[in-house]
């Protein structure tokens, strides 16, 4: 059977593919996962499994009808001029006209390619929501760094403000532990803890739930006043911030688990098993030509394909009913068990005994069995149902050519729909790869500025929380763009080339 070598040889091809892929796995941790999605993962299997079942129509429909086999017992022997009948045995095997075996081959081969071209779509969506949910993992991944790092920046910001709180030009003003509640110095003085400072050198605050009492405020110059009135707004504002960043911390360490979870489970593998992600996102190369991505795509896209080969089904189907409509022919063989009569009389049935001629004949066919052959041909005469049959495959075909086209014009409006978001998705990453420069650039500035007395705490905050943004909308870009390139592939029918 050719068309079942050639699938085989499908079979081999993918597996070449996959061993390939594997040959990267030990650079790449996203090919080793890719490699194992499509390996153990259900679907792709059961769509596997089908199509293998699929090939396994093929020869069904080219055999023959099973031979029929028809025994009949007399319960008394029937008497015969030359024995006695006491059973008969009839074989037939019927033909269908020339050419039926062939076209139903050919229906169950397309039927085949069919289904394989359901295992590739099957297999294609898996691969891209691995490569998705990839991506969506490296997203988070990113944006719990950034928040890290944001809130280790915070820390040395604290340091900066209780330093500047706690400077000589501040020793008149409150401490901080004397304006603010306890809870509040302990925070203070836990971030210059953490941040390595000797707390030996600075004046250590005093733990108080009170506040500045009044005779304190009225010996105190207004300026005085209004410099630890801004410290301890200063560290307040700071504490907010981290406490904000520390809740989002954790919601993110939880959604994180989550997603690697959901990827584990398109691997078939435990929720648990561990997920080794890079440190940042990097850019995919674009090896494929915009301009020639609809073209690969009608030769080899999985869905077009499957669409394809179906309309392929009903033309053979169709076919295959015109030859059904033909007349089937039979072949058979009937065989007579004749047992010989004990003695013949002188005169049997009307024939003359006596006569030389007939009285030998009779003697020598007493008792011979019988052998006779048959053929046996069927009459198709009710048309009403093959013209029915015929013109169900017809309207079918035009059903699908119609499929056929509605397809590709939504795949048409989906490659040019990613091509846009492809191109935006640059445009992005440039853009905010500059603006992260310059708020790199600015962040510096402002911290320098700040800690020399000519900024405000709040540009810290401002300019800390823009170089967060640009950095986490830059990897969404990049995440977005390599999804693009992804999305093209899977419009080409490219994933494994």
């Amino acid at each position: 059977m050719k068309e079942y070598v050639a699938y085989k040889k499908c079979i081999s091809m993918l597996s070449i593919c996959l061993v390939m892929v594997s040959a990267n796995a030990q650079t790449d941790s996203l090919a080793r996962y890719l490699k194992v999605a499509g390996e153990n993962n259900p679907s792709v299997k059961a769509a596997f499994l089908a199509y293998e079942a699929a090939l396994q129509k093929i020869p069904q429909a080219g055999a023959y009808q099973d031979p029929q086999l028809e025994m009949g017992f007399f319960l008394e022997p029937m008497e015969l001029v030359a024995g006695r009948q006491i059973a008969q045995f009839q074989l037939m095997q019927m033909f269908p006209w020339f050419g039926t075996r062939k076209a139903a081959q050919t229906e169950a081969q397309f039927m085949a390619k069919m289904v394989f071209e359901q295992f590739r779509e099957t297999r294609d969506d898996l691969l891209f929501e691995v490569y998705a949910q990839w991506y969506a993992l490296c997203l988070l991944q990113q944006r719990l760094s950034n928040t890290q790092e944001n809130n280790e920046l915070l820390e040395h910001v604290t340091l900066l403000a209780t330093r500047k709180f706690q400077s000589p030009s501040n020793l008149q003003s409150p401490k901080p532990s004397e304006g603010l509640p306890s809870a509040l110095s302990s925070a203070a003085n836990g971030s210059s803890a953490a941040n390595g400072m000797n707390m030996e050198q600075m004046p250590q605050p005093q733990l108080s739930t009170a506040t500045v009492s009044s005779e304190t405020m009225r010996g105190m110059p207004s300026s005085s006043m209004n410099d630890g009135s801004a410290g301890m707004s200063a560290l307040l504002r700071i504490l907010i911030e981290k406490a904000e960043l520390e809740s989002n911390i954790e919601s993110l360490f939880s959604e994180l688990v989550a997603a690697k979870a959901r990827f584990n489970a398109l691997l078939n593998r435990a929720p648990n098993s561990p997920v080794i992600l890079p440190d940042s996102l990097t850019i995919l190369p674009f090896l494929i030509d915009p301009e020639t991505v609809m073209q690969t795509s009608e030769a080899q896209n999985p869905m077009l394909g499957m669409i394809r080969e179906e309309g392929h089904v009903y033309r053979a189907q169709r076919e295959m009913t015109k030859k059904m409509s033909l007349p089937m022919f039979g072949i058979g063989l009937q065989y007579m068990l004749i047992n010989p009569l004990p003695a013949l009389s002188e005169t049997s049935g009307g024939m003359d005994m006596n006569s030389p001629t007939t009285g030998a004949n009779a003697m020598s066919m007493n008792g011979k069995d019988m052998i006779m052959p048959m053929i046996s041909v069927s009459i198709p005469i009710y048309r009403n149902k093959y013209k029915a049959a015929q013109k169900e495959s017809h309207l079918l075909q035009l059903s699908n050519a119609e499929k056929y086209a509605d397809a590709h014009n939504r795949l048409r409006g989906e490659f040019y729909q990613t091509l846009h978001n492809l191109n935006d998705a640059t445009r992005k990453i440039a853009l905010y790869s500059k603006q992260l420069e310059l708020a790199k650039t600015a962040c510096d500035l402002v911290r320098q500025e700040f800690a020399s007395g000519k900024s405000e705490l709040s540009a810290i905050l401002q300019t800390q929380r823009q170089l967060l943004d640009y950095q986490l909308k830059k990897a969404e870009a990049i995440a977005n763009y390599n999804t693009m390139i992804i999305t093209m592939q899977r419009i080409s029918g490219e994933f494994l080339h």
